[in-house]
């Protein structure tokens, strides 16, 4: 056996009836992919079948509810549902990768909601008979009671949210129970191995402390608050008896200032007590996982750089030597060797990589083999911030995630030389894809470090983890075969030898045209990120987007005071949301001013002239230094005295420039069309 065979990741797991392949799981995550109707679609199916392609012994299915919600998640409330479901537990167990159904429901009256929404529906749909009729009036009217039902439906989903738990009758619980058993009855029907219960959100709730203010048996002391899970537990084992059942156990942790981190759920001494109860009940396997119910998804898939990694490990461990059934833990295990590392120290028995999957579907194959694995960066730009815009997720590295059954490396067309100048990220995923199609592939840059923009997006606080994505290429790109060539510009003579030639040389870091922008006390955010300049005292940082705010960040972390000026009425509007909130308290307590739907006119000796773009107010903004983050160009790419096909990748592409998933798909598709 080999060391890489001999990796207890890759093992098996008993876990009640069913031998898992591997320890390796894709846990729930909202993926966005199903249809309308809940159903899985072509979309969903052939992104849990390219996870169980790669390795994935066990796949769960995220926010499968029980009843039809409004809500866009997986959904088997009817039997017509059943062969959408039965279609995907084929696709996965032809690669013997076990599939279970996480079933939850909301915090909500979810009928009574449901009816105000089409209530809602009904009156809007008279407002538009009526316009077409050409009774304007009659329109005016329907359509205002449109709105006013459906300002009624959020406003008692807003109020359930915090107490619906506490108000719920008896009756509504015991049909919300059935629901979920005849739930469980489909999933076993389309053939699912197992089904997880979220015991988050309605089920968290009522185990809270702080949400569940119930009087009668399901309030109160913890054996009365866990009483409803435990019968949820009990009703689904006797509705399908053949299933294997995880239960996801949220816990209420502790932030750095003290202060609690989620609501449902259970502080870790009753969670302690809960999981012994839950194995007595018959659950085959716990997933020690972080409560939510904050409204912030970075309280439970927190961004880079802002908690430790594998930051929910230590109650799970705690957990584990309570009771004997296997143990999941998830929440920022992005590594092979962080996952093997916490099973041969016996802490848990299970790894669910999350958005490590979205990465690198491929990690239990790479793994076996000794390849590899494109590394998660925590960033929460494609997955996570996609969850909160109601959006599907993808990867920001992975071009192909979301889009399996359409977008894949193309075989090459014979032997071709392929050029690639420009080392960034966009020119690095061009030169894997074209070296992966079988091309002679070398790549140019006149940098003598690879990465481009990445090495200075790996600066401001936070951020360093960013820098897994160059790694990543370090490693594969020799294994493929790809010359890399830095510190060097090839000339047209040296690009005519290849057969075609993708540029990828980035962009360039502008300048706002004002009098006195030509000032020594004038500095590009891009300059002072690569630590080509230094700057102290009063800073001014013009443009509040993405690079302005990580650079008054990172100014911050040096010292420095800053005020930062922005023509919008937001800094950092494009910020993942799981971000914005710890921007928004460093920014508070260093005291920075903000300076929006501000434009620039002038800088002087003492600082900025600018001019309030609402009131037409003059503001002085005094200050030591000035700091361009206006935006970048594209950096020019001569095609002169090249015969050999030229393409343009990345931010040199276009007149926009590209964030990260926009550089790797632009490169990827570049090299896909060779």
């Amino acid at each position: 056996m080999t060391e890489k065979q001999s990796l207890l990741l890759l093992q098996p797991l008993k876990v009640g009836n069913l031998t898992l392949k591997n320890r390796i799981m894709f846990p729930p995550l909202t993926t966005g992919y199903e249809e309308r109707d809940g159903s899985i679609g072509e979309q969903s199916l052939r992104f849990y079948e390219r996870l169980a392609k790669g390795g994935t012994s066990y796949v769960v299915i995220g926010d499968v509810t029980p009843v039809n919600t409004a809500s866009p998640t997986p959904k088997l409330s009817d039997d017509s549902q059943i062969p959408s479901f039965q279609k995907l537990a084929d696709a996965l167990h032809a690669y013997d990768c076990k599939l279970a159904l996480q079933i939850f429901h909301p915090e909500y009256d979810v009928p009574g909601v449901g009816r105000l929404i089409m209530g809602s529906m009904a009156a809007a749909k008279e407002a538009e008979a009526a316009r077409t009729a050409g009774d304007l009036e009659l329109f005016e009217e329907k359509m205002k009671k449109s709105n006013e039902i459906r300002g009624q439906a959020y406003a008692k989903l807003r109020h359930d949210m915090q107490y619906f738990a506490t108000e719920a009758s008896v009756e509504q619980l015991e049909a919300i129970k059935a629901s979920i058993a005849a739930c469980a009855v489909r999933a076993q029907k389309a053939g699912a191995d197992a089904i997880e219960i979220h015991g988050d959100r309605l089920l968290g709730s009522l185990c809270s402390a702080s949400i569940n203010h119930r009087e009668d048996h399901y309030g109160g002391v913890l054996e009365n608050r866990v009483r409803y899970a435990l019968e949820v537990v009990a009703a689904i084992r006797e509705a399908a008896p053949d299933l294997m059942i995880e239960y996801k156990l949220p816990i209420i942790t502790k932030n750095e200032d003290g202060t609690l981190r989620g609501k449902g759920g259970l502080l870790a001494d009753e969670a302690k007590q809960f999981a012994v109860m839950l194995e007595k009940a018959g659950v085959h396997m716990l997933q020690v996982a972080q409560a939510n119910h904050t409204g912030n998804m970075g309280d439970t898939i927190p961004p880079m750089g802002t908690v430790p990694y594998h930051w929910v490990l230590p109650i799970a461990a705690e957990i584990k030597q309570l009771v004997s059934i296997p143990i999941v833990t998830v929440g920022r295990v992005v590594t092979v060797e962080a996952g093997e590392q916490i099973l041969q120290e016996g802490k848990a028995d299970l790894i669910g990589y999350g958005r490590s999957l979205l990465t690198d579907p491929d990690i239990a194959v790479k793994a076996e083999r000794g390849e590899p694995i494109r590394t998660c960066l925590n960033c929460n730009k494609g997955c996570v911030d996609a969850i909160q815009s109601r959006n599907y997720i993808s990867c920001v590295l992975n071009a192909e995630n979301g889009n399996e059954s359409t977008v894949s490396i193309r075989p090459g067309e014979g032997p071709k030389k392929v050029a690639v100048v420009g080392a960034g990220i966009a020119g690095l995923e061009a030169a894997r894809v074209a070296a992966k199609r079988g091309y002679e592939v070398t790549v140019y840059d006149k940098a003598r470090q690879m990465g481009g923009q990445i090495l200075i997006a790996a600066v401001p606080p936070r951020k360093s983890e960013i820098l897994r994505a160059i790694e990543y290429y370090e490693q594969i790109l020799p294994m493929l075969g790809v010359s890399i060539r830095l510190g060097h510009s090839p000339d047209a003579a040296v690009l005519n030898q290849a057969d075609a030639v993708i540029a990828a040389v980035g962009a360039v870091n502008m300048t706002l045209p004002v009098p006195g922008a030509d000032s020594k006390k004038v500095v590009s955010a891009w300059d002072i990120l690569a630590k080509e300049q230094t700057v102290s005292g009063r800073c001014a940082v013009i443009g509040g987007g993405l690079v302005g705010t990580e650079t008054a960040e990172y100014l911050l972390e040096q010292g420095c005071s800053v005020s930062m000026i922005e023509m919008l009425d937001q800094v950092a509007a494009g910020e993942s949301s799981t971000i914005l909130p710890l921007i928004e308290k460093d920014f508070q307590e260093h005291n920075v001013t903000q300076y929006t739907q501000t434009k620039v006119t002038g800088i002087t000796p003492q600082g900025v002239t600018a001019v309030h773009t609402q009131t037409n107010e003059t503001i002085e903004i005094p200050c030591d230094y000035v700091v361009m983050a206006v935006g970048s160009k594209k950096a020019p790419f001569s095609t002169e005295g090249i015969t050999v096909p030229v393409t343009f990748a990345g931010d040199c592409s276009g007149e926009k420039t590209a964030g990260i998933a926009e550089a790797v798909r632009s490169g990827y598709h570049a090299a896909n069309a060779i």
